[in-house]
């Protein structure tokens, strides 16, 4: 599955890109380096059992096990000590990666309810797309009788690409659905 993916991006995108940007050597086309999938939970530090699933549930989207994230500094406000667990991360490479963005684009947002595209000005000005997503229903991997709470999480799509116009070019290409705005 991870293969369709790559293999349209080596057969099909490449070109078009090289086309489009006028590139003159194949590494000058973006390509996308990793995918971080984070969820920031605030009630990890009391509840062990929100930390627990979160952990199993990000395992299940992503097929690999995420890191729990732990505070830096200790916030009395927020009845946070130094070395809380604060949230979850994992970050794709190489065929998982390729993989979740293929059921991401393909599945997932397809199912967001209301969907009309996901927005074009979520690029930070180098290439790189950030997406947050409200819950994690929308993913197949997730039964609804399993989860305990509905919790959301963003995801960073970190390309090669060193404007905003060619990161969207590139992500246009690999299927993603922008809406027009």
């Amino acid at each position: 599955m991870a293969q369709k993916l790559k293999t349209l991006y080596q057969e099909t995108i490449v070109p078009k890109l090289t086309d489009r940007f006028n590139y003159t050597n194949v590494h000058q086309v973006p390509k996308i380096v990793k995918v971080s999938i984070n969820r920031g939970l605030g009630e990890a530090s009391t509840n062990a059992k929100a930390l627990e699933s979160s952990l199993n549930e990000i395992a299940k989207i992503a097929g690999q096990k995420p890191v729990v994230t732990r505070a830096k500094k200790a916030i009395a406000g927020f009845k946070l000590r130094q070395g809380m667990p604060v949230g979850v991360m994992v970050t794709l490479r190489g065929d998982r990666m390729y993989a979740f963005l293929d059921r991401l684009i393909n599945l997932s947002l397809p199912r967001i309810r209301d969907f009309r595209g996901i927005s074009p000005k979520s690029f930070d000005g180098r290439g790189n797309y950030s997406l947050g997503i409200r819950e994690q229903l929308i993913f197949p991997e997730i039964e609804y009788d399993s989860i305990d709470q509905i919790r959301g999480m963003d995801i960073s799509i970190i390309t090669t690409a060193n404007t905003d116009e060619e990161g969207r070019a590139l992500l246009k290409e690999m299927g993603m659905p922008f809406r027009d705005n």
